[in-house]
């Protein structure tokens, strides 16, 4: 398949124009989806936050963009829940630079003091072994398989809900999230950019990838995932400060989402 320049919606997608990328040929029809700027309060914007199908994308759809982000720089995700934010602009988004002042630790560490105190003494027995004590970050785990193999794997496995598909104009999925102007997570944090810091952290330690979006979700793929419990239980207790409902309202504590997670290569999250 003939690479060939970006058609000239994609281009209004990059700030410098978009020039000298470029894309397999057969894009299937869609169109750019601007901010609404009465949801963002923000004015106009200067450019499309994404590019979305008008259609169901299929997983080989999925595969081929994420194959071609290199020469692109548009990078793939599967939408969840079209009409509400995705079609109306419901979105608000942010300048990828801004992750650069994020840590993963730096947001555990604030989440986990903030939530603590204001839980019940008895509800620490929810974070068991760690309690009030922030554990830091896990270990990187180890790689079962490649990362792309693997978020192509499960775009697969998803896109059989019949999601559209969306293009982001970003270097990495986790940047994606914010350029986009995703805001799955309000309820939890109000500001997007520090949960792209750590999404970011795990494409590095765990090989995570971002696949597919909601309104209040978000899927990633993950080849190297925990594949023994007490890195599994680290790992969960990262997830309970990046998204407390998956805990909270899941199994109840660590030591029980910790064994929903250990060796899966998929992780998924929601919000209330």
């Amino acid at each position: 398949m003939d690479d060939h320049r970006l058609p000239r919606e994609l281009c209004a997608l990059f700030a410098d124009g978009g020039g000298g990328r470029g894309l397999p040929a057969g894009l299937p029809p869609g169109d750019v989806v601007w901010p609404d700027p009465g949801y963002t309060r923000q004015g106009e914007a200067a450019r499309p936050a994404f590019w979305m199908s008008d259609d169901p994308a299929t997983g080989e759809d999925w595969a081929l963009l994420r194959a071609w982000h290199a020469h692109s720089g548009l990078w793939p995700v599967l939408l969840d829940e079209s009409a509400q934010p995705w079609a109306v602009g419901q979105v608000v988004p942010d300048d990828p630079r801004q992750i650069d002042h994020f840590t993963a630790e730096g947001f555990m560490t604030e989440v986990w003091e903030e939530w603590v105190a204001q839980m019940p003494k008895e509800a620490l027995d929810e974070l068991e072994p760690y309690g009030a004590i922030c554990p830091g970050p896990a270990a990187p785990g180890v790689l079962k398989a490649e990362p792309g193999a693997v978020a192509d794997w499960l775009a697969g496995e998803l896109a059989a809900k019949g999601m559209p598909l969306g293009l982001v104009a970003a270097g990495r999925g986790a940047d994606a999230l914010a350029v986009m102007g995703w805001q799955g997570a309000l309820h939890h944090n109000e500001w997007m950019v520090p949960l792209a810091a750590v999404v970011r952290s795990w494409e590095d330690r765990f090989g995570a990838r971002v696949v597919s979006v909601g309104f209040n979700t978000l899927d990633l793929s993950v080849a190297a995932p925990p594949d023994d419990p007490e890195h599994a239980l680290h790992v969960a207790a990262e997830h309970w400060a990046f998204c407390p409902d998956n805990v909270v309202q899941g199994p109840g504590d660590l030591q029980g989402y910790a064994e929903q997670i250990m060796g899966r290569h998929a992780w998924s999250f929601w919000w209330d």
